[in-house]
C-alpha cells in the first residue's frame, strides 16, 4: 500500500468525527448566544407584563369615583403639592401615559400616590388609576382615570367636583360612554383650605394642573366642566368656550350645534359676549401655549345631574368625544 493510500486512511474517518462534533458545538453555541441575548433583553427591556400595575381590583367604576367625591368638604383641610412633589408626579403621569406603569409606580410612591389597574364590573373596561395609597396630604390632591384597553384620545376635567354640582358624575359618564379617554378630577372642594388654594382651575401649584399638562404636552384634546347658579343668567343653559383662545375648531363649532339641536340655549364664546368664558382659566392658557385643544364648558343646574337638559348635554358632549377618539 502506498504512503498515499495510508494517509487517506489515516485521515478520513478523524475529519468526518471533527466535522459532526463542530456541528454539535455550533448549535449549542447558537442555543447560548440566543438565551444569553434573550436574558440581556429581559433584563434591560421590561415586558408586556412588567409594564402594567402590579395592584389590580375589580370595580364598579361610578361608585368608587363619588364615593371618593361624596366627602369633599368646603371647611375641608387642604394643602397643595410642593414643587418637588409636583415634578415627581409630572413625571410619574407622563410615564404612566408612554406605558411604563412600573417606573410611574415608582415616581409616585414617594409622594403617596400609587396605580391600579381597575376593572369596572359594569362595562368590563379596564382603566388605570392614580390615587393616594394612605391618608395623607395627597388623599386631596385629585384623581386620574386612564382607559388602558386603548391609547387615550381626550380627556374630561373635573376641577370642582361638589361645588359645581353634579359635574363629577357627568365626567364619569363621559368617561364610561366613550372609549379612549382619561378623567382628570380635583381632590379638595374648591372653598377647601386657606384662601383660593383649593380652586385648582386658577392655580398652577396643584396636582391637577399637573395632571392636566401631560395630557396636553402629548396632544390630547380636553373638556373641562363647570357649572353655574341659576341666578347667574337665565338666558342660557350652557356657555361654551375655548379659553384663552377666541377661535373655535369645527367639532367644537358643532359640539355647540349639537347642544342647540337638542334644544339647549348656548352662549358660543368665541362670536359673543358670553358670561363665565373662563378667559383667565390656568389650564385653558397653558392649553393656548401649547397649541393644544382645550374647551370650557360651563352649564346651568338642569343640565348637568339628572333630567332631559342634562341627557341631552351628555349625548352632545359624547358626540364631541367620540370624534376626538375616532381622530
Amino acid at each position: 500500500m502506498s504512503p498515499k493510500h495510508v494517509h487517506m486512511g489515516l485521515t478520513t474517518h478523524p475529519v468526518i468525527s471533527i466535522t459532526r462534533q463542530s456541528r454539535f458545538v455550533c448549535v449549542l453555541g447558537l442555543i447560548g448566544t440566543i438565551l444569553a441575548l434573550t436574558g440581556c433583553q429581559t433584563s434591560s427591556e421590561p415586558s408586556v407584563k412588567d409594564s402594567q400595575p402590579k395592584a389590580r381590583e375589580l370595580v364598579d367604576l361610578r361608585t368608587r369615583i363619588l364615593s371618593y367625591t361624596r366627602d369633599l368638604d368646603p371647611d375641608g383641610p387642604y394643602s397643595p403639592p410642593d414643587e418637588e412633589q409636583r415634578a415627581r408626579l409630572a413625571r410619574g403621569v407622563g410615564s404612566l401615559l408612554d406605558g411604563d406603569a412600573r417606573e410611574a409606580e415608582r415616581l409616585l410612591a414617594p409622594v403617596g400616590l400609587g396605580v391600579t389597574r381597575i376593572t369596572d364590573t359594569e362595562s368590563g373596561r379596564r382603566y388605570d388609576e392614580v390615587a393616594a395609597t394612605g391618608s395623607g396630604e395627597s388623599t386631596r390632591w385629585g384623581r386620574l382615570y386612564l382607559n388602558a384597553d386603548s391609547r387615550v384620545r381626550w380627556s374630561a376635567q373635573v376641577p370642582h367636583p361638589v361645588a359645581d354640582r353634579d359635574t363629577e358624575e357627568l365626567g364619569v359618564r363621559l368617561l364610561e360612554d366613550t372609549p379612549g379617554g382619561a378623567l382628570v378630577l380635583a381632590g379638595a372642594h374648591r372653598r377647601a383650605g386657606r384662601g383660593d388654594a383649593a380652586d385648582v382651575a386658577h392655580r398652577e401649584d396643584s396636582a391637577f394642573h399637573g395632571m392636566v399638562m401631560e395630557l396636553q404636552e402629548r396632544g390630547v384634546p380636553g373638556i373641562q366642566l363647570h357649572g353655574f347658579a341659576e341666578s347667574t343668567t337665565d338666558r342660557h343653559d350652557a356657555v361654551l368656550s375655548t379659553g384663552a383662545t377666541e377661535s373655535a375648531p369645527g367639532e367644537v363649532s358643532a359640539l355647540a350645534d349639537r347642544m342647540e339641536a337638542e334644544g339647549l340655549r348656548v352662549c358660543r364664546g368665541w362670536s359673543a359676549r358670553c358670561p363665565l368664558e373662563g378667559t383667565t382659566n390656568v389650564q385653558g392658557q397653558a392649553a393656548q401655549r401649547q397649541h393644544a385643544t382645550f374647551v370650557h364648558l360651563e352649564l346651568a343646574p338642569d343640565a348637568r345631574g339628572d333630567g332631559r337638559d342634562a341627557d341631552e348635554a351628555a349625548d352632545a358632549l359624547t358626540g364631541l368625544l367620540s370624534t376626538w377618539a375616532n381622530d
